[in-house]
């Protein structure tokens, strides 16, 4: 229950600083595709005007969704393999249940019937 309101807590003083950056800069920047000369060159210029705080923001965001698809990526060897060792280990339990139904009731049979060995 207290971990809880200090989640909560945490959060909101999150909330707070990020209100603060953005209030604080909400000044309009231009964003360029290309720098000026070789967007003359080319032909090219793409410009938006946006407040520097959303720029800030969306970097962040763009940090953040390329780090979670790299460390995705990175661990993807990490959960074929665990999801090998699943399949391995459906298989062997599906085999054992398998001889379980076939093996004979009595303890005694069952040392009768098992394999001989000839020689």
């Amino acid at each position: 229950m207290m971990l809880r309101y200090l989640r909560y807590l945490v959060l909101a003083v999150i909330a707070a600083v990020l209100l603060t950056a953005a209030l604080a800069n909400r000044e309009t920047v231009v964003l360029r595709a290309l720098p000026e000369d070789l967007a003359a060159l080319t032909g090219f210029g793409w410009t938006v005007e946006l407040p520097l705080f959303l720029v800030i923001f969306g970097g962040v965001a763009a940090g953040v969704l390329i780090g979670f698809v790299w460390e995705w990526l990175r661990e993807h060897k990490h959960r074929a393999r665990a999801a090998d060792k699943e399949r391995e280990i459906r298989r062997l339990e599906r085999s054992v249940e398998r001889r379980e139904e076939a093996a004979p009731a009595d303890e005694v049979i069952a040392l009768v019937d098992g394999p001989r060995r000839t020689g």
